[in-house]
């Protein structure tokens, strides 16, 4: 088998009907969509997007910014902590805090901190309460606002679900002069906060007998972490089941220190570890698999027929787990066992586990290795319900990118399109198809695309200075999508400001202009404008910017797209192009202008390089009674320059 198919050896061995005994068989881990069975949060300095300027150190205020967002509605307040560094409160500090619809608890050791927020204080709060915030700021505008308003900006950080937040106060001088938001940003100098997990998956196993259930936390690996111990605080509610494993998977040399509140649970742990408060000893662990079946593998060898979570988590010096009621658990979604695989089923069995489909807001794509088809044999082509399209192939890869209008694609489910692969298999001398229904998730998320011409075809990545540019923003939202709303874009171009190109889906500034879209279809929204971008003469080009759009529902603001473009200039030939006509016809006269000065040159030299006699006529003033002969004899010579003289 060809090296590229070895991750798929357990998987092809069980479909073909010699069991691996490392596979979780019979459990399909999935979201846990309702209520999840545990809460789970870990501190981190890693931001999705932040910076850090100078920029503030010769104004009155350093300006601290934290944009928190909410992957779900949380029941407890944010708890913001500012401490100051070494030196103490040695000048006034702000803090701008945009937190819609939530509320936050703010302590502060610097008496002449000031807060500018849209947050519900609580009443423990004390400190300064400057101005409310702009309405309707999105990041991008409150960037802005922050460093129009105060003329620098010392950080910025946004947040995803956070428990709380600890902000250290200070600048720093060989910080860049301007904040531009960077994509995981380690905040670690002046920022730590712990965040909330959603991501919690699950699966049970309906024939199993045991009631055994598993919590999986696996640390992601980062080879260049210098976390060298984890704080784990676990706790249980009251009526906790005493029948449950939690295995916890890192790195080899980790050493877990764990704090047990209220909990009859039997640890699997990778690495060293302690139990506090039962006793300091450093207990020995054992090597786990690093691979998300294997974990759950090794959960059925400990007879568990229940993985109540499985949390991937990146590396964290402090993680807190509270296990909730048995109720909880019952929720977690059940796999039915699959009957055993036989040949004739082989093919549908691999590519529900393949699943090599994938779909955006308009279009599915397929793409299968021809490696993990070897188990099946003989595959002809591939096509879709419609036996029209026909996947493409080369000498790795079947491939087929569809509209989701076509080739017998159906979106009835929610949030689904629904099609069939038809395998075309080569058995004697006739043809034997196979069919495999299957459901493309299409991702609830706002697409942006860039064009260079109205007919909205072909996108591309580039960006022409002075040169108009097409843009558009989609997104399926199957309830209501006429309530749907572009809210904002901007480009935002690194040592230039931001240009503001639409708002509330009106076209903000010259040379832009809101287009009418496509109607509503399925579910799908669609929004177009066109804009030019134009810089200085003296702007030099190229260079990268990001294309960022916001898009939702009347009251609040629930997608965020950034497109990344370069920008070019429209005016400049490219290379390959060929020559112009000003430069043929150069090239022409100068070629004209070298050969007839190299003509008159050969022309010079020869005419005064020839020999004398073709230069001088024969003398006529010879003696007459001479002449006869002498004229003779040289006319003879002359005429057999080889033959011997007679004058001797």
């Amino acid at each position: 088998m060809a090296p590229r198919a070895a991750p798929l050896l357990p998987l092809l061995l069980a479909l073909l009907g010699r069991p691996d005994p490392g596979r979780a068989e019979g459990c399909d881990l999935q979201p846990v969509t309702e209520e999840p069975p545990i809460t789970l949060s870990y501190a981190t300095s890693t931001v999705p997007r932040g910076c850090v300027s100078s920029g503030s150190m010769g104004t009155s205020h350093e300006v601290h910014v934290l944009s928190v967002k909410w992957s779900k509605v949380s029941a407890l307040p944010l708890k913001v902590s500012i401490t100051p560094r070494a030196g103490g409160c040695s000048r006034p500090a702000v803090l701008v805090l945009l937190c819609s619809h939530c509320s936050a608890t703010i302590t502060s050791q610097c008496p002449d901190l000031l807060i500018r927020t849209d947050a519900r204080l609580s009443p423990d709060t004390t400190i300064a309460l400057g101005p409310k915030l702009p309405a309707a700021t999105g990041d991008v505008q409150l960037l802005a606002w922050a460093r129009d308003t105060y003329r620098g900006i010392t950080s910025y950080s946004e947040l995803w679900d956070p428990r709380w937040v600890q902000l250290r106060l200070g600048e720093d001088a060989s910080s860049p002069l301007d904040c531009i938001p960077q994509e995981h940003f380690d905040a670690m100098l002046h920022l730590e906060t712990e965040v909330f997990f959603h991501g919690v998956k699950g699966c049970s196993r309906r024939d199993a007998q045991s009631t055994r259930v598993a919590h999986i936390i696996r640390l992601q690996p980062e080879p260049s972490s210098p976390i060298t111990e984890v704080n784990l605080s676990l706790s249980c509610p009251e009526r906790a089941m005493s029948n449950q494993i939690l295995i916890l998977q890192s790195r080899a040399n980790l050493t877990w220190s764990l704090s047990v509140n209220n909990c009859h649970i039997q640890f699997l742990v990778s690495g060293n570890y302690k139990i506090a408060p039962i006793s300091s000893l450093l207990l020995p662990g054992e090597r786990l698999p690093d691979t998300e079946w294997g974990l759950v593998a090794k959960a059925f060898e400990k007879n568990c027929s229940v993985i109540a979570s499985y949390s991937a988590i990146p590396a964290s010096t402090r993680i807190s787990l509270e296990i909730q009621e048995h109720e909880a658990v019952r929720r977690v979604p059940v796999t039915p066992t699959p009957p055993a695989a036989t040949t004739s089923s082989l093919p549908h069995s691999l590519l529900l586990m393949l699943k090599p489909w994938k779909c955006t807001d308009e279009t599915m794509e397929i793409v299968i290795a021809r490696s993990h088809l070897e188990p099946i044999k003989d595959v002809v082509n591939i096509t879709l319900r419609d036996i029209s399209c026909q996947a493409e192939k080369n000498a790795t890869h079947f491939m087929l990118k569809t509209p989701l209008s076509h080739c017998g694609t159906s979106l009835e489910g929610r949030g689904h399109a629904n099609n069939e692969l038809i395998l075309n298999l080569a058995k004697g001398t006739a043809l034997q198809s196979v069919r495999v229904a299957f459901q493309c998730k299409i991702p609830r998320e706002l697409f942006l695309r860039l064009f260079p011409t109205a007919a909205f075809e072909a996108p591309q990545m580039e960006l022409e200075v002075n040169k108009e540019a097409f843009v558009q923003a989609s997104m399926r939202w199957e309830d209501h999508p006429d309530d749907l709303q572009l809210k904002e874009c901007w480009l935002v171009a690194p040592g230039r400001e931001p240009v503001l190109l639409v708002q509330g889906g009106e076209a903000h500034g010259a040379g832009v202009a809101v287009l009418e879209g496509p109607p509503s279809s399925r579910g799908r929204k669609v929004w177009r404008f066109r804009f030019t971008y134009a810089i200085p003469e003296s702007g030099r080009v190229p260079f990268s910017a990001a294309l960022k759009c916001k898009a939702g529902l009347q009251n609040d603001t629930i997608f965020e797209k950034v497109l990344e473009v370069m920008v070019k200039d429209g005016w400049q030939p490219p290379n390959n192009r060929g020559l112009g006509l000003a430069a043929v016809l150069g090239i022409t006269f100068g070629a004209f202008l070298i050969g007839a000065l190299l003509t008159a040159g050969l022309w010079y030299i020869y005419s005064h390089t020839r020999p004398i006699s073709k230069l001088q006529p024969v003398s006529s003033t010879a003696p007459a009674s001479e002449s006869s002969s002498t004229n003779h004899s040289i006319g003879s010579t002359q005429s057999t320059p080889c033959s011997t003289s007679s004058m001797a």
